[in-house]
């Protein structure tokens, strides 16, 4: 593994970590940043996982 495929990989982890966060914030009921913001954190921490997973997939595939 690379250092470049290990930085998308960390990046992916923490993009899940928010996603789950967002999900229990907003089935909490009062989420802390508001429902808006919160939902536009889980929209786009949702894509950017599977994104980043792949690109670190691929760039450790290209790098073996």
């Amino acid at each position: 593994m690379t250092p470049k495929s290990g930085l998308f990989l960390g990046s992916s982890c923490v993009a899940a970590i928010a996603a789950v966060g967002s999900i229990f914030e907003l089935s909490s009921g009062n989420p802390q940043l508001g429902t808006l913001v919160t939902g536009i954190i889980l929209a786009a921490s949702v894509p950017l996982t599977g994104l980043f997973f792949y690109a670190a997939v691929r760039d450790a595939r290209a790098n073996q």
